[in-house]
């Protein structure tokens, strides 16, 4: 039976299920330990940059460290009250922007004669049941609530794993005893800090450059809450190809709820996907490149698992997630070929490219 083929693969499935529960049932306590984790490579990866850079190669790593763990918690800090405020100030104009959009599909109506009843009463009806701007704002930010509300924890367990990062090689080989297998896992985790750790780094520089430019169109335009959607912009980019797409639509229909002017609206839709445009087909791809060795089509399977479990968080997660267990499983021979059917280029592809 130990050979059985289907027996394996019975097993195989049962153990996907086993995981993806505890996943689903773990979101509360296992986001803010990733998300703390993923901070780290960020952290370390900058503190390393820091450290080449010259006057301040000369302080201590340790300081150039806790500084970056500093910037880390100001900026969660900033981040979560710039949510609670903005949700509650939206709620507050929520009356006001269902006006607006009432004249703006009034506009429509008159000026392309077309009849807008049918979006009302259908889609947005269906979509959040008894509508009002109010609750449209609720169930759409609702999500990034949640991941505010999660900042004392993500802080805390960034600064302990911070603390703690130092002993965990040597943790490790006093764990396993055996020397070759220390090894092995070191050289795992080593792959597993260079490949996300840069990749992290440099998506994260790149989505705050995105998001300067977003909030310069954004204020230029006389967007309400321009800073919160810059963020959202920054931060949904981290979502490989859905991401750009919704970072710009949020703003948009708030435009649309704001001003109820047709040339106002596609100006910003313009701009803010210009924006996207260069930032998505020219300047990601000369700084990004392609570090991480991942299908287009296992991209996209991620996103839809870890947005069904964890949502808003798993969806900007499940890349680094994806690269982390596609790296451990290509450190093993006995796992080796599921990493091959996940990557992008294997063997001669990726040497031709290097």
């Amino acid at each position: 039976m130990k050979n059985s083929p289907l027996l394996n693969l019975t097993l195989a499935l049962l153990l996907v299920l086993i995981v993806g529960f505890l996943l689903e049932i773990g979101q509360p306590i296992l986001v803010p330990v990733v998300t703390a984790v993923i901070a780290i490579y960020v952290m370390m990866t900058t503190a390393d940059a820091l450290q080449k850079l010259p006057l301040l190669n000369l302080l201590p790593p340790a300081l150039l460290r806790a500084f970056a763990l500093v910037v880390f918690v100001l900026a969660l800090y900033a981040f979560a009250v710039v949510v609670a405020s903005t949700v509650t100030d939206m709620l507050n104009a929520a009356p006001g922007y269902q006006e607006n959009i009432a004249h703006f599909l009034s506009t429509i109506e008159e000026q392309f004669h077309i009849d807008t009843s049918a979006f009302k009463d259908n889609f947005i009806a269906s979509t959040f049941g008894n509508w009002s701007v109010r609750s449209i704002i609720l169930t759409v930010l609702g999500g990034f609530t949640s991941i505010g509300a999660s900042a004392f924890l993500i802080v805390l367990y960034a600064t302990f794993l911070m603390a703690e990062r130092s002993r965990f090689g040597h943790r490790i080989a006093a764990a396993l005893g055996n020397r070759g297998q220390a090894e092995k896992v070191e050289e795992i985790i080593r792959d597993i800090n260079r490949q996300i750790g840069t990749y992290l780094t440099i998506k994260t520089l790149i989505n705050i450059i995105l998001g300067g430019a977003s909030y310069l169109i954004l204020i230029f335009l006389q967007v309400d809450f321009a800073l919160f959607w810059a963020i959202m912009i920054a931060l949904l980019n981290y979502i490989p190809y859905f991401g750009s797409l919704l970072a710009v639509l949020f703003p948009v229909v708030l435009s649309v709820a704001q001003t109820g002017s047709l040339l106002h609206t596609a100006l910003l839709a313009a701009l803010l996907v210009g924006a996207q445009v260069y930032v998505g087909n020219f300047l990601e791809p000369r700084l990004v490149g392609r570090q991480l060795n991942l299908s287009p089509f296992v991209i996209v399977v991620a996103l839809s698992i870890w947005s069904a479990l964890w949502g808003i968080a798993g969806a900007i997660l499940a890349v680094p997630m994806t690269s982390v267990i596609v790296i451990v499983l290509a450190s093993f021979d006995e796992t080796r070929f599921i990493a091959i059917l996940l990557s992008d280029r294997v063997g001669d592809e990726e040497k031709e490219e290097a």
